[in-house]
């Protein structure tokens, strides 16, 4: 690797650099090197002899409590999920069942005592768990799920039940085979009194592997991918546990059957408990991005090597890569994972100052707690929706190779194609990201209703759009310094590109505004105007995250020391910027923001930005770190690599179940 090479992947490793490496290493085993070929028992099994193997490594520990014997750093915890994400997914996701969701939900739900008592063979993996909240009628309705887990006084027990078919728990990671406890969301009754949801620790197989009392058990079969994966169905029949099963961080009962909490407002309690668990989707946000890289990696690689067709005047065939349509396949799909990453750095960064200061005691806190749960929401949505395209887009790219399954491409765009409505729905989150937008974080947002929203909307947006650009520096300098007549302006100046998303978000958020505020002053049903605004609530949210992303990769540029890698990262923000503007011309154009001189012009600067970054292409997916031999794809590789690959994984090509 190049010296530039080298900073680059520096550069990018970041804060947690030391995790990063620790985790290539590990995947540098044989046992973790990716297989397509071995039945569903087969991947189960290997799948869980990798899950103890990461076990015994330090990566576990650093999601977890000092009191439970953790080390506590969870942007490090992130991160190396992240990096971890380069192999074999089903591992990924199943080692995010067990630590992430499963003992997440112990860590972040439960108290000292359960954190003591459980969290120790969680890390460990000698108590495997599941976290059981999707119910088949309801997925992102979470708040309405029919679980019912009722108190009775006289045995001091918990009994879970469920009460029909819509209200099993579904598609619930570890349930089929191999866990052995579960967290399981309910509603939570007392004294004749609803509490709405909350999470109780119920053991669903003994010692043997056998279902307990009470504890239906199915599996949910073959799926599209991720079938390393056990995934179940779970269903309760009065089963009883004891009342310390709740885990009552945020709400306990006593021997008699009272209730109490430190928050007293039912919805806000049930907002706080599901953003103790917004770790998970930061989780999966980082997997996108590294899923992006691998593809990006095979795709390239092969780009490079790959040739066809004859020049006029030549008698060697063109390296594919050299043709302007297929660096426009590539490119401004690799600048702009360059973007996402550094925003999941930005997003890991404050999920680690605010994660790991505990519980919310102040307003402050509270605001910055939503805050992240908004971020993360968009920021996944974001990333997931990018994999998936950007994985087909290499797929694609790789013609008849990329079809075929030892080049890991099928298995990717099926692994994760889930990504994009498992840790919430994408749609559902950008609606999320919309309302936070619309109500500026209100304390009592989980109170406040459609019609309340809308009432909220007209005296905020603008302020709220004032607060954000005066918190800025290097961004608002560069707002500051664009000439008044987009015309004038180079299309690479930095201050137009950020001045061209501002805009259509702040355009975007005040037409809203004014659309809710106008059908409901005129009568309109709240839900209706609501619910007919939606292209205008998702738009609101895209324009958003699209400018939060810009922001994140102007801020990397900023901190950059490097001359010549701050060269090359420009080159980079200006393909993602100006590809992005281009996709969107035709919303420019109809709000004369753009000219049809402009718009053309915006499409002859990427076709140059893609030229020029051509050079680079192979330092930039080097910059990855990614494994040989978790790569592992033929076609990326070359031959004699390739051969070696296919070695090192020879000793563990079959696990016994």
């Amino acid at each position: 690797m190049t010296d530039l090479g080298a900073s680059l992947r520096t550069f990018l490793d970041g804060r947690w650099a030391w995790v990063r490496d620790e985790v290539r290493e590990t995947l540098g085993d044989p046992l973790f090197a990716p297989v397509y070929d071995i039945s569903i028992d087969e991947h189960r099994a290997r799948v869980l002899e990798q899950a103890r193997r990461i076990a015994t490594t330090r990566g576990p520990r650093l999601l977890f409590s000092k009191d439970a014997g953790g080390e506590q750093e969870v942007g490090a915890a992130i991160t190396a999920f992240e990096t971890q994400a380069l192999g074999d997914l089903s591992l990924l996701v199943k080692g995010g069942v067990q630590w992430g969701l499963f003992g997440g939900a112990i860590q972040h739900l439960g108290t000292a005592e359960h954190h003591q008592r459980y969290l120790p063979d969680v890390m460990s993996l000698d108590l495997l768990g599941c976290f059981a909240m999707t119910e088949t009628g309801h997925g992102s309705d979470v708040q309405s799920i029919r679980t019912v887990a009722t108190y009775d006084e006289a045995t001091q027990e918990i009994v879970v039940h469920t009460p029909d078919d819509d209200a099993r728990k579904d598609y619930i990671g570890n349930a089929a085979r191999d866990g052995r406890m579960a967290v399981v969301f309910a509603q939570l009754h007392s004294g004749g009194s609803s509490h709405g949801v909350h999470a109780i620790l119920v053991p669903i197989r003994d010692d043997d592997g056998n279902p307990c009392p009470g504890v239906s058990i199915e599996d949910c079969g073959p799926k599209a991918g991720l079938n390393g994966v056990d995934n179940g169905r779970l269903a309760f029949n009065h089963v009883r546990v004891p009342r310390n099963a709740l885990l009552d961080r945020y709400g306990s009962l006593a021997a008699d059957g009272t209730y109490t909490s430190p928050i007293e407002n039912e919805s806000r309690r049930f907002f706080t408990m599901l953003g103790t668990l917004v770790q998970g989707r930061i989780s999966v946000s980082g997997a996108a991005v590294s899923s992006s890289k691998v593809a990006l990696a095979i795709a390239t690689k092969y780009a490079l090597a790959r040739r066809q067709f004859k020049a006029p005047g030549s008698d060697d065939e063109v390296v594919i890569l050299d043709f302007l349509q297929h660096q426009r396949r590539l490119l401004p799909a690799l600048a702009s994972t360059y973007a996402l990453h550094f925003a999941q750095e930005e997003l890991i960064a404050q999920a680690h100052d605010v994660l790991d200061s505990g519980v919310a005691t102040t307003a402050d806190d509270d605001l910055a707690r939503r805050k992240l749960e908004t971020l993360a929401a968009g920021i996944k949505a974001t990333t997931t929706w990018h994999a998936t395209h950007t994985i087909q887009t290499c797929r694609e790219a790789c013609g008849g190779a990329g079809y075929l399954a030892v080049n890991r491409l099928p298995q990717l765009k099926a692994d994760t194609d889930v990504f994009t409505t498992f840790e919430g729905d994408n749609t559902v989150l950008l609606q999320l990201v919309a309302k936070t937008l619309l109500t500026r974080y209100q304390a009592d947002f989980g109170d406040l209703d459609t019609i309340g929203t809308m009432r909220f909307v007209a005296e905020q947006v603008m302020e709220t759009v004032i607060e954000r650009t005066s918190a800025r520096s290097i961004v608002q300098r560069l707002l500051d310094a664009v000439p008044g007549h987009d015309e004038d302006t180079d299309l690479r100046d930095r201050g137009y590109q950020l001045a061209m998303f501002e805009w259509r978000e702040r355009h975007v958020l005040d037409g809203l505004a004014r659309r809710l505020r106008k059908g409901i002053t005129e009568g309109g049903d709240a839900f209706e105007v609501f619910n007919a605004a939606q292209d205008h609530v998702l738009t609101a949210a895209r324009a958003h995250i699209d400018r939060v992303v810009l922001e994140a990769f102007v801020n990397a540029i900023d901190r950059c020391e490097d001359p010549e890698l701050a060269e090359l990262l420009n080159l980079l923000c200006d393909l993602h910027a100006l590809s992005h503007l281009e996709r969107d011309r035709a919303w420019f154009l109809e709000h004369s923001r753009l000219t049809p001189a402009r718009s053309k012009a915006i499409t002859a600067a990427v076709n140059t930005l893609c030229g020029e970054l051509r050079p680079h292409a192979e330092l930039l997916v080097e910059a990855f770190g990614i494994p040989d031999i978790v790569l592992g794809a033929p076609i990326a590789l070359g031959d004699e690599a390739a051969r070696q690959a296919a070695k090192r994984r020879e000793p563990s090509a079959t696990v016994q179940a």
